[in-house]
């Protein structure tokens, strides 16, 4: 029986990439997803993978929601935190809503999502928690001291709980893309989106695929001696 997935921010972006990965892989797929319906109906559309909408802030709404899809798919056994926003501000600027709206999805919603799944990880002894942070996270970034801090805190998050999991069987890891080719990022000026690839030592952006597809080799079964790690997927812009 193949093994039921849960996307935030799923039907969007790297999100959408990851979902059609993991169904490609074999899994089953559900897509969580926010505020654009019309965004989730084209991607149910396009892939026929289950789209679900509710906002990984609301802590309630989470447990409704992954109750709604382990009816319908089964029990989720891995877990991909993608969902993300900006507001991004010069700290000077940032009002207290920005911060605490990006904390609440970015840092707050990953645990959220991961907490009403745990305790079924744990009895199944399986699971697989994959959380996507960011270069941002690793390095910091002028005008987002919210969502730095916030991607941050998904790599102490991920570290902490890797060591409650291991003997459970559950792995929990974290991905840092750096940027990648995503509507957001092709929607800046030409000239800001050359001064950002001239920075990548491979000089180009990366590919939502590219992100996908780490994420399928952490989530396999025959990847559960990979555990408190935090993958870099920035073509070399920043190297730990």
């Amino acid at each position: 029986m193949s093994r039921t997935a849960l996307v935030t921010g799923g039907t969007r972006g790297i999100g959408a990439a990851i979902c059609i990965a993991l169904k490609d892989a074999g899994y089953k797929v559900a897509a969580n997803y926010a505020g654009n319906d019309e965004a989730a109906a084209a991607f149910r559309q396009q892939t026929g993978i289950a789209a679900y909408k509710w906002s990984v802030a609301d802590y309630e709404a989470c447990v409704e929601g992954i109750r709604q899809v382990e009816a319908d798919l089964g029990p989720v056994e891995v877990l991909i935190n993608n969902a993300g926003i900006t507001r991004d501000a010069m700290f000077h600027k940032m009002t207290p809503q920005q911060w605490r709206e990006v904390m609440d999805t970015n840092l707050n919603g990953v645990f959220n999502m991961t907490h009403p799944v745990w305790a079924g990880m744990r009895e199944r002894k399986f699971g697989r928690v994959i959380t996507i942070s960011s270069i941002n996270g690793q390095k910091g970034q002028m005008g987002q001291a919210n969502y730095s801090a916030a991607k941050a805190g998904d790599l102490g998050f991920t570290k902490a709980l890797a060591q409650e999991g291991a003997k459970a069987g559950i792995t929990v890891n974290a991905i840092c893309p750096g940027y990648i080719g995503t509507e957001m990022v092709m929607a800046v000026p030409e000239k800001v989106r050359e001064s950002i690839i001239a920075q990548i030592p491979v000089g180009r952006l990366g590919e939502a695929d590219e992100i996908a597809r780490a994420v399928v080799f952490l989530a396999a079964d025959e990847s559960g001696f990979i555990t408190g790690s935090t993958l870099s997927a920035n073509g070399g812009q920043f190297v730990v």
